[in-house]
């Protein structure tokens, strides 16, 4: 049976307290933050009619769970992820087609920038009249958010390769798909991993804008309505919800990470 050596248990202890050092802290923060908060609000010292408090939010979360809470989170989430499933695939076979066609890529490279840059709010009226007041109109203002920038990471990572693995190679005559399939994308695994993770948030990004705009149900609506009706608290609660939500959709792609690092 294989054992480690004292040099090798000395670094997982220290990996290991570091881990717990980083928890502890993360956790400590999250925690002062939201003692400080409620104090705040307890001692009159900021008003809770501008700014809830903890709370409040539990107490709204709780009346919530009454008036179809599960539902709008429910319709926020099955939005954001076909949105990232949709972005997460073109964007690879775009970026794929990108690299393998150099030509393509110098052609296509300046619109990709300049629609990326473009307000897709401002487009958010021409997305109604196109698609239609639907869920296919918040899936598409999140893909116009997320694809492109989904497309240019992948492929600068594709294109930042090793160039010596390439040459390697092509010393052996290997073919296109050799290359890429050898080496382009076993190389870029922890890349293509790291752009999903950008993806899934500008997903959730594009998908409430999505919802600010034409949905009846969603997190993003119940934005829009607190708002209208200057209702705070629902407005801070369905907040807090995202971050919950968002944290949960990128632990899930961070432990498909440490999967993928594990294999390597």
């Amino acid at each position: 049976m294989y054992t480690y050596s004292n040099e090798h248990k000395t670094f997982l202890k220290k990996k290991k307290k570091e881990k717990y050092i980083i928890i502890f802290f993360q956790l400590l923060i999250i925690i002062s933050f939201i003692v400080i908060w409620q104090l705040l609000a307890d001692f009159k010292i900021i008003n809770t009619f501008l700014f809830s408090s903890p709370k409040d939010i539990i107490n709204t979360i709780i009346r919530l769970f009454n008036d179809k809470l599960i539902v709008h989170i429910g319709v926020t989430t099955y939005e954001t992820l076909i949105s990232f499933l949709i972005a997460s695939i073109l964007g690879l076979v775009i970026a794929t087609i990108l690299w393998w066609n150099k030509i393509i890529a110098k052609i296509l490279d300046p619109y990709l920038t300049i629609i990326n840059s473009l307000p897709k709010v401002a487009l958010g009226p021409l997305i109604i009249i196109w698609v239609g007041t639907s869920t296919n109109s918040i899936i598409f203002m999140a893909l116009m958010i997320s694809l492109i920038i989904s497309i240019i990471n992948i492929y600068n990572a594709f294109v930042s390769t090793e160039k010596n693995y390439i040459t390697l190679l092509k010393s052996f005559n290997a073919n296109k798909w050799q290359i890429f399939s050898k080496v382009i994308l076993p190389s870029n695994k922890i890349n293509i991993i790291n752009a999903f993770k950008i993806n899934i948030s500008m997903s959730l990004i594009g998908v409430i804008m999505g919802e600010l705009l034409v949905s009846k149900e969603g997190l993003g609506y119940l934005i829009m309505y607190g708002s209208q009706v200057f209702n705070i608290n629902l407005v801070i609660t369905s907040v807090f919800i995202l971050g919950i939500i968002s944290y949960i959709m990128y632990y899930i792609i961070h432990l498909i990470e440490k999967k993928a690092i594990s294999k390597n």
